[in-house]
C-alpha cells in the first residue's frame, strides 16, 4: 500500500491506495524548472519567428499568462518573455493579462 499526502486548502489529506490499483504516479517537476529552457525556446522557436523580431514596429504587445491555479513557472518565464520583446522594441506597450479559465474568480482568501 501507498500513501500519499495531498494539498487540500491549507492542510493535507493522506490518501492510501493498494498496490494491485496504483497504475503510477506523476511528480511535478515545476519546483527544479531551469530557466536555461525558457531562454533557449525564446532564441530557437520551432515554427515561428523570434519574440524579438515580431516585437519590431508593434506599439502594443499581449501577453497571456497562466493565473495562480496552474503549476506554470511564470515567476521564471515571464522576466524572460519580456526581456526577449523588450530586445526587439524597448518601448513597447506590454499588457500582462492573467487567464483566469473557467474557475470561480480569484479572492483575498483564495486558499480556504
Amino acid at each position: 500500500m501507498k500513501e500519499f499526502l495531498l494539498p487540500y486548502g491549507k492542510e493535507k489529506l493522506t490518501a492510501k491506495i493498494e498496490d494491485e490499483h496504483l497504475a503510477g504516479v506523476l511528480l511535478s517537476e515545476l519546483h527544479s524548472y531551469k530557466a536555461q529552457l525558457v531562454q533557449d525556446a525564446l532564441e530557437h522557436p520551432i515554427g515561428t519567428p523570434r519574440l524579438c523580431d515580431m516585437a519590431v514596429g508593434k506599439k502594443k504587445v499581449v501577453v497571456i499568462s497562466s493565473d495562480h491555479t496552474r503549476p506554470v513557472p511564470s515567476h521564471i518565464m515571464m522576466p524572460l518573455i519580456l526581456a526577449e520583446i523588450r530586445k526587439g522594441n524597448p518601448d513597447a506597450d506590454i499588457t500582462i493579462l492573467i487567464s483566469t479559465g473557467l474557475h470561480r474568480t480569484t479572492t483575498k482568501d483564495h486558499g480556504k
